[in-house]
């Protein structure tokens, strides 16, 4: 969580100094205090101005500006992280050195915080073995590195050292400031509804968007879990996620099964069908010949292939959309496919379940229940993996 918390934010003299204006206002939007420092480069690129009004208070670039005599001391005590990005090549060679020649780099060496570094530089600096020296340094050294994507440069060129977009940088910084309390941990989360085809361009779905899987891995792997994602979607992997893409039940089947020996959670998210086409058309069915018979068949139930096969220490989280009864039906299916938790919502409700970006859950174990209001999925995320970490505490 960074609600509250202090960020200096260190722009310096790269092209990608404008991707730093949004992300100070996504930091700012998530709560932060965010404390802008620019460099004399950076200001060749993007306003002061700019910062001025989307930060939480005014920008500094100087160390001789401010009334405060010592502003990198007093930047650096009261951070509870400095992230800088862009990071030029300059800067990562500055500060691997330990020399401070202006103020962001004496604040990087008068700070205590943790530190996150986001490079951006052509393909060629990025590559050059001074630089990866010099990050590796910083590396052993406990700095956070979010590595550069690979696109189109300053220039025209495309290679690796285009820096990583907003929401990446945005959420390194908040597995940074988390507690990692899943550390440790292997998390399995499987996401979105299974498409099961009718013939080649016709399938049986469901609403299902996802967004709710997603939300829990990535805050999984915010708390320190390494996080394995089986997704029946096409939306982004989350950050710092191992994603497997599937698009049957039959396929996130073996997806799950084959991985889930090797996991100590795995949160069944995912909206799969019950029921698929005994048989796919190879060629598309034609209307002018006819109303098709087509034939189903049960899909296997995945949550209850891994409650049966549970191993001692390993916890089954399974979900439950209803329309009625919640609590109940969701006690019901916690006994029957012998999961920890079932988390249930009535996807009748406004605002809750498929497709929308809130929910309203009941999470059901076997000796009590909690009920999560309409919120943001991310903040159900926690609320399901708190759940998870209170089940693995009290066996």
């Amino acid at each position: 969580m960074i609600t509250g918390r202090r960020i200096v934010l260190g722009v310096t003299g790269g092209i990608a100094a404008y991707k730093a204006v949004e992300v100070c206002r996504r930091l700012v939007d998530a709560g932060a205090h965010v404390v802008p420092v620019l460099t004399e480069g950076a200001l060749h690129f993007v306003g002061r101005t700019t910062f001025d009004a989307l930060g939480s208070e005014k920008a500094h670039s100087s160390l001789w500006e401010d009334d405060n005599p010592i502003p990198h001391t007093l930047l650096g005590q009261q951070a509870d992280l400095v992230l800088v990005a862009p990071a030029t090549a300059r800067l990562i060679g500055t500060y691997a050195a330990g020399i401070s020649d202006d103020l962001l780099s004496n604040v990087l060496l008068a700070t205590r915080a943790p530190v996150v570094l986001c490079p951006a530089m052509h393909t060629e600096m990025w590559e050059h073995a001074a630089v990866q020296d010099n990050l590796r340094t910083l590396r052993g050294r406990g700095v956070h590195v979010v590595p550069p994507e690979e696109g189109r440069l300053a220039g025209g060129d495309t290679g690796t050292g285009r820096l990583a977009e907003p929401d990446a940088i945005v959420a390194a910084v908040e597995r940074v400031l988390t507690d990692p309390d899943l550390g440790g941990l292997h998390v399995l989360v499987t996401a979105g509804g299974t498409r099961e085809p009718i013939d080649p361009v016709r399938f049986l779905s469901n609403r299902s968007s996802g967004k709710q899987g997603h939300a829990i891995a990535d805050e999984a792997a915010r708390r320190g879990a390494k996080v394995t994602l089986v997704t029946a979607t096409d939306r982004p992997v989350p950050p710092g996620v191992d994603g497997v893409r599937v698009q049957t039940a039959a396929e996130m089947e073996h997806a799950v099964l084959s991985r889930s020996d090797g996991c100590d959670v795995v949160v069944m998210a995912a909206a799969v069908a019950d029921f698929r086409p005994v048989g796919a058309a190879d060629q598309k069915l034609k209307k002018d010949d006819g109303i098709p018979a087509i034939v189903l068949e049960p899909t296997t139930d995945i949550l209850a292939a891994l409650g049966a096969r549970k191993r001692p220490g390993q916890t089954i989280v399974g979900f439950a959309a209803e329309t009625n009864d919640v609590e109940e039906n969701a006690r019901v299916k916690l006994s029957r496919k012998r999961a920890d938790l079932i988390v249930a919502n009535d996807v009748s409700a406004p605002g809750a379940g498929f497709e929308h970006d809130t929910n309203a859950v009941v999470i059901v174990s076997q000796t009590s229940s909690t009920t999560v209001a309409l919120s943001d999925k991310r903040e159900i995320a926690r609320a399901v993996l708190d759940a998870v970490m209170q089940t693995r505490s009290n066996p």
